[in-house]
């Protein structure tokens, strides 16, 4: 250890407890702890929020769909990205229940191919995914759209095609189709009310299609948010596409950008506490100039002077981060044991099960490596006035 870093180690650990220097140096580490602290939990709350949007809202929204009948190619880079291509169609339809109609998304696919990937598949609640056999007329719905339209488990919907008609002596009608509920499920997502899944060629022949002329390439990703590259990748080849962005883009948008606020506001909070230690370093030269003075007429360099008081800083930081990520971290766990017993039951993660915590490796280096450069930042004055003090002049006033 250089000889400054050893000075300011033991300064660091000195007992001048009583002092009001002491104190303001306290207090700066206290007000770093705190802030660190904040942001962790807000980030990891947030993070959660966004983590839970993801999945039920673009769990059920397409990532991305191609207007292509076959499987599309992609190069080894993005194909692993893409954990699978189903053949997909969709279609705005009305449904009539015996008491309310209803505008909806109507979701063709091949029911085995998107089984494996399918977030409906995995919360279904009465009834089985696979009963959307081809020809059956089967359909799936969520909890909240049966209970929109009063139907249960077996019950029979009408849907009206709305960009399909026929023509019968009445004149032309939309083209319509009696169906039955084979399966009902719960996500907690705003989509629930605003989709229904029945077999690919059962939507084809509501269309008055054959397969083939509707079946479209949907692409699930590993990340939703990583789509950019695979659409650019597209858009350069000619294929015609839709991605999630086009129905929910503003929703994430507004998400990232109250995560980004919030931050940022802590870390101002952060930057005031470590913009603290400027106030007890410039008292701590003025405290101790004769011991500086001494220190120079003993050969201490005025820069290895300077690298005393940014030591400092540095282990009052270190100090502040250690103590900051340490409480964080027991917010996280412990937040949703706190809100219960607070009597604050928020239930806005999966099942229900309170708040919902992500806490991001990388976000907490990025809070550690930004709280240490703030507190190198605010030593740096204090430091340089310490080692332009002449000896002379401070020895002559003692």
């Amino acid at each position: 250890m250089s000889i400054s870093a050893f000075v300011a180690l033991r300064y660091s650990q000195s007992g001048t407890k009583q002092s009001f220097v002491a104190f303001i140096n306290r207090f700066s580490i206290v007000g770093i702890s705190l802030g660190i602290a904040a942001l962790i939990v807000v980030l990891s709350v947030m993070n959660g929020l966004e983590g839970q949007l993801k999945k039920r809202i673009l769990g059920i929204l397409p990532h991305i769909v191609v207007a292509s009948e076959n499987p599309v190619q992609l190069p080894p880079n993005l194909e692993i990205q893409v954990l699978a291509q189903v053949p997909y169609a969709e279609r705005e339809v009305i449904v009539q229940s015996r008491s309310t109609v209803a505008p909806l998304f109507l979701q063709g696919t091949q029911t085995q191919a998107a089984k494996p990937f399918s977030i409906v598949a995995n919360n279904i609640i009465d009834g089985n995914w696979d009963s959307l056999l081809s020809g059956s007329f089967n359909v799936g719905i969520s909890r909240i759209l049966a209970a929109s339209l009063d139907v249960s488990l077996g019950q029979q919907l009408r849907l009206i095609s709305t960009d399909t008609s026929i023509y019968s002596p009445l004149g032309r009608i939309p083209s319509q189709r009696l169906v039955t509920v084979s399966f009902i499920f719960d996500i907690n997502s705003e989509m629930d009310d605003k989709v229904m899944f029945i077999h690919l060629d059962d939507l084809a022949r509501l269309s008055r299609k054959k397969t083939t002329q509707i079946q479209q390439q949907r692409l699930f990703l590993r990340d939703a948010f990583e789509y950019l590259p695979v659409v650019e990748y597209l858009t350069a080849n000619d294929f015609s596409l839709r991605n999630w962005r086009e129905r929910q883009g503003p929703l994430f948008d507004a998400v990232k950008m109250e995560k980004n606020m919030m931050s940022l506001m802590l870390l101002l909070v952060i930057a005031v506490a470590a913009f603290n230690v400027v106030s007890a370093l410039v008292m701590v030269v003025s405290e101790k100039k004769s011991d500086i003075a001494i220190l120079q007429t003993q050969g201490m360099l005025p820069k290895d002077i300077m690298k005393i008081f940014l030591f400092n800083g540095i282990f009052n930081g270190l100090k502040g981060i250690i103590t900051g990520i340490s409480l964080g971290l027991l917010g996280c766990w412990g937040l949703n044991d706190i809100l219960q017993l607070l009597g604050s039951n928020l239930a806005f993660g999966e099942n229900g099960q309170g708040l919902p915590i992500d806490i991001q490796a990388n976000q907490l280096v990025f809070i550690a490596l930004g709280s240490i450069i703030l507190c190198v930042l605010a030593s740096w004055y204090p430091a340089y006035k310490a080692q332009s003090i002449t000896p002379a002049n401070s020895l002559r006033s003692e």
